[in-house]
């Protein structure tokens, strides 16, 4: 039920799309920045249409108090997500429990990806030599 769903977004979507490339070609600045936001707008509304069918109520709740916080982590998950329901993997929608699972994989990858510094000790002890000439 929910692959047929995406279906009908992907082909209203590509409608959509399709709709605009006839008109592309319209002269004038200040219409390709309004396009450009409503075609924004657009992608934030299917992305929430997605979320919203494969989301429990409190799922979608978390998920949005996170993203007052860390707003990247939050893209993050709802990217996942999304691709997890488009390859069809997904087979119920996501509940708060599956979620926090979700959340810990994200922290546990950016925690592998820091950076470690290592600073040379006593690096001031080369322009003392200098000095002693």
């Amino acid at each position: 039920m929910a692959d047929a769903e995406l279906e009908q977004i992907r082909k209203a979507r590509l409608e959509q799309l399709k709709a605009q490339g006839g008109g592309a070609g319209s002269p004038g600045g200040a219409g390709q920045g309004n396009q450009a936001e409503q075609q924004k707008q657009q992608d934030t509304e299917a992305r929430q249409s997605i979320l919203n069918q494969i989301l429990h109520p409190e799922a979608a709740d978390r998920l949005g108090r996170i993203r007052l916080v860390k707003e990247e982590r939050a893209t993050d998950v709802e990217n996942r997500l999304i691709m997890l329901a488009r390859t069809g993997q997904l087979r119920q929608k996501v509940t708060e429990a599956q979620l926090k699972e979700l959340l810990n994989a994200v922290a546990d990858n950016k925690e592998e990806e820091k950076i470690v510094v290592n600073r040379r000790k006593n690096w001031d002890d080369e322009d003392d030599d200098l000095l002693d000439l």
